[in-house]
């Protein structure tokens, strides 16, 4: 299997992930993960992944509650999500 084709493989097993049960969080993740250049780095993709561990609680307090997570990097993602998500209108 190629590079690309794992990256696609991997980027529908978060698509999948991204199903929480509360609308707003799958709005929110799905658009993020369908707006993936191809291929996003191994890195944003391994920080994605760990986002998605989160129970949805918290994950939602990050998204949609203003909250901040400790992780920098994951502080940054939260940001990049948020910024792309008010661009897209995914919040009206």
């Amino acid at each position: 299997m190629s590079e690309a084709e794992a990256a696609g493989v991997e980027r529908r097993r978060l698509l999948w992930r991204c199903r929480r049960g509360m609308k707003e969080l799958d709005v929110l993740l799905e658009r993020y993960t369908q707006s993936f250049e191809a291929p996003a780095s191994a890195e944003e993709r391994g920080v994605f992944a760990r986002l998605l561990e989160l129970p949805d609680p918290e994950l939602a307090g990050y998204l949609l509650g203003g909250d901040v997570p400790r992780d920098p990097e994951m502080a940054s993602l939260v940001r990049r999500i948020s910024c792309r998500s008010a661009a897209s209108g995914a919040g009206d």
